[in-house]
């Protein structure tokens, strides 16, 4: 049983969500907007409670998903967070997960697939205890493409693997920068070593140097123990940063002395400890761009960049899509415990014209879903998320009239007026409205007339 936060501002999707969840021994709770669910996490906080997974609707009337997830982070907390959103907001949602979402679902919402996603953010909110040598054994954990992109890409993988340069990965959201990571660790000298990975976009301001670089009890309030931090816990093995780019100018500053003196010193003590880490960073941004605004330190960057890597986007990688897709496919089935064994022509043509923007991520949660709703071996093209069969762009274009029909022109017009006031105010309905001088229900109404998604 978990306790999850639902914000969604569809009432009567909201109950029916509410009611199949609490049927699968779920609590929930549910609010309509951002304020609401503010409002509620800091009363769970203040009763002692947590949510162990958000449930965000996208589109709220006081602003967006990442609007909430933003302002939870700016207080220092990062909860497990799954996106709602309807199909041409995909390109949104990945950019969500670039600010701390752990996946996203596409509306309509099937049944099915929403339980094996919200299983599996518990998972990764509560990791087995089982220790890994004795879990079942699943395909291997990184499979080789075979394009020209990704023989540069594996090229320099071994030509810095056995080097102890560090190293900056760069590549778009889901493209496998860590599995990158790993593959460096595991053929350069310090494979026998601890490999620590840490996420430093989920770190907070106040906390990022404690967990880097430990501290001592009694530092800060709410430090009751001593902490090792994450250099520490890696020390004669490599330590991955994550969206290193997020971190502030103040821990930057430790960290190129770290990196520079191989001596870090946790909060509260004044002993310096020697760390012997290789460090290699990834980042969806080039950080040269962070550094000419200044927010990242032009030293600390050169540091950092003995080596870059650039890791391509799956629309670059050609014939490596079929790989990964048997190999998707493959481990799906393991898991789900199903047989599909084909994709029709129409799938694979889809997957081909598809352009995959949350890359490799989004790959193996198309194909797991795919495997999850074919009930026998050959997959069934209707178990694909609308943002692939539907192949038009978000919003339909203008209708053409050939004659010169005021009527007609009048509602272009206001067409296109309703469609640049829902994009000023990022599609929030409520303020769109008010803008327009129209109540909400007439605005519903010409969004359906007109076809504006």
């Amino acid at each position: 049983m978990a306790n999850l936060l639902l914000v969604e501002d569809d009432t009567t999707f909201s109950q029916l969500l509410r009611g199949f969840l609490t049927k699968h021994g779920h609590t929930v709770s549910p609010c309509f907007t951002i304020k609401e669910g503010l409002e509620a996490f800091q009363e769970a906080a203040q009763a002692g409670k947590e949510f162990d997974v958000l449930l965000l609707d996208y589109r709220l009337p006081d602003g967006n998903a990442l609007d909430l997830l933003t302002t939870l982070r700016e207080k220092g907390k990062r909860p497990p967070a799954l996106i709602m959103t309807s199909f041409h907001d995909i390109r949104t949602a990945v950019q969500a997960m670039r600010q701390g979402a752990l996946d996203y679902i596409t509306k309509p919402v099937n049944p099915e697939e929403l339980l094996m996603v919200l299983r599996e953010a518990l998972e990764k909110k509560n990791p087995p205890s089982t220790p890994p040598a004795q879990r079942p054994s699943t395909t291997q954990d990184f499979i080789e493409g075979k394009s020209a992109v990704s023989r540069l890409l594996y090229e320099h993988v071994r030509l810095v693997a056995p080097t102890d340069f560090s190293v900056i990965i760069q590549g778009e959201s889901g493209t496998g920068k860590e599995h990158v990571a790993r593959m460096i660790h595991r053929l350069s000298p310090r494979a026998n070593q601890p490999f620590v990975a840490i996420d430093c976009g989920s770190l907070s301001k106040d906390l990022a140097a404690s967990e880097l670089f430990g501290h001592k009890k009694g530092a800060f309030t709410g430090a009751l123990l001593d902490k090792i931090g994450q250099f520490e816990a890696a020390d004669g093995g490599t330590l991955f940063m994550d969206e290193v780019g997020n971190l502030g100018y103040d821990v930057q500053i430790k960290l190129l002395r770290a990196l520079q003196e191989r001596i870090i010193v946790p909060i509260g003590s004044t002993q310096p400890v020697k760390v012997n880490v290789r460090i290699i960073a990834a980042t969806n941004d080039d950080l040269l761009t962070s550094v000419a605004k200044g927010d990242f330190r032009e030293d600390l960057y050169h540091r950092l960049n003995e080596f870059k890597i650039q890791v391509p986007a799956l629309r670059e990688r050609g014939e490596d899509l079929a790989i990964f897709v048997k190999y998707f496919m493959d481990r799906a089935n393991q898991e789900l415990g199903r047989n599909v064994q084909d994709l029709p022509k129409e799938v694979n043509d889809i997957f081909r014209q598809y352009d995959w923007p949350g890359n490799l991520r989004e790959l193996s949660n198309v194909i797991k879903r795919l495997v999850l709703l074919t009930k026998g071996e050959v997959a069934d093209v209707n178990a694909l998320p609308d943002e692939m069969t539907t192949l038009q762009t978000a919003v339909p274009a203008a209708p053409v009239y050939t004659n010169f029909d005021l009527k007609a022109m009048q509602e272009s017009h206001e067409r296109e007026m309703i469609i640049k006031t829902l994009q000023e105010v990022r599609y929030n309905k409520s303020k769109a409205a008010k803008l327009l001088n129209i109540d909400r229900k007439t605005l519903y109404y010409k969004m359906e007339k007109y076809q504006i998604e």
